[in-house]
């Protein structure tokens, strides 16, 4: 199993209102909307994928934008801190600009020699840019943040756990390498994928459970190549004795999930086919995209969708 597991193919959160955020994530961060679909359990409820020009593993931010619910609470068994990568020397100009845009919850720190700038998202969405090696990526351009400056894609992701010792034998499992200890965070890094390549594994024993809501992340998931290897990863799980889903097709990539020790749902998520199945890459997340079994429904869908545009 662990020479499959690439880094992290996307991060799925949840969301009080879509027009906020997709303006968030295309104005303020300057990313890509290259999907706009919905939840394969909730047609009435969009799915919106933000990330670089195409929708490269390890690039892609997607949100269930469920209406009007109330907020998530922070606290121990969940993604904690979504972590993007920018250019070194970008972070000057980001606190520049989300200060410039009221974004909350501003504040700049270090962590193993990278400097890190730490935001809210609109729903209390706990984020950091970190400044990080490129390693071959590039920022889409289409916004207005400089080239130079851009989100490049995932730099990882900080968990909060009360005992992180079985999720560190987890990441292990699935490949990661135990790396630094500073306080009561500890880096775990996977080698031989994509650059979104860190866990970060924060112990707070002792603190108050999480409770999903706007703000919170739904999911995490792990790129593999393909379906043969997605298949081998499950197989090792199953094994191992964690309780799988079977392989579900997600039209841009197919999924398998399980829960954590400490609580977090992981995604296993193939790197194929892709975004550009039913769009091409000129015009992704251009129209409304869906599934084959809600097609007949297509009207009603639309007419139960907030516009996020405009």
């Amino acid at each position: 199993m662990d020479k499959h597991i690439k880094g992290l193919h996307h991060i799925t959160s949840m969301a009080a209102d879509a027009r906020e955020n997709n303006a968030f994530f295309t104005k303020t961060l300057g990313l890509r909307h290259v999907k706009k679909t919905v939840n394969f359990d909730d047609p009435g409820t969009y799915h919106l994928y933000y990330c670089d020009e195409i929708g490269t593993p390890g690039s892609v931010m997607t949100y269930f934008p469920f209406g009007m619910m109330p907020k998530g609470k922070r606290g121990a068994g969940e993604v904690g801190v979504t972590e993007f990568a920018v250019p070194k020397g970008a972070l000057p100009y980001w606190k520049d600009r989300l200060s410039m845009l009221d974004v909350g919850g501003l504040r700049e720190d270090t962590f193993l020699g990278e400097a890190r700038l730490e935001f809210d998202g609109p729903d209390g969405d706990g984020f950091a840019l970190v400044e990080s090696d490129p390693a071959g990526r590039a920022p889409w351009t289409g916004s207005d943040v400089p080239e130079g400056t851009g989100i490049l894609g995932f730099h990882g992701a900080r968990f909060r756990l009360r005992d992180a010792a079985s999720t560190g034998e987890l990441l292990g499992f699935m490949g990661y390498q135990k790396d630094e200890t500073a306080g009561n965070v500890t880096r775990y890094r996977i080698e031989g994928g994509n650059a979104a390549d860190t866990i970060d594994l924060e112990e707070i024993p002792g603190g108050a459970s999480a409770y999903q809501g706007a703000g919170s992340v739904h999911h995490i998931a792990f790129a593999v190549e393909d379906r043969a290897a997605q298949l081998e990863v499950r197989k090792a799980l199953l094994d191992t004795g964690y309780q799988v889903t079977p392989v579900i097709d997600r039209d841009y990539f197919w999924a398998i999930y399980f829960r954590t020790p400490g609580g977090i749902l992981f995604e296993i998520a193939t790197n194929e086919p892709g975004f550009d199945r039913d769009e091409d890459t000129a015009h992704l997340g251009q129209a409304l995209q869906l599934p084959e079994r809600y097609r007949a429904y297509r009207e009603r869908i639309e007419k139960q969708l907030q516009p996020i545009e405009g």
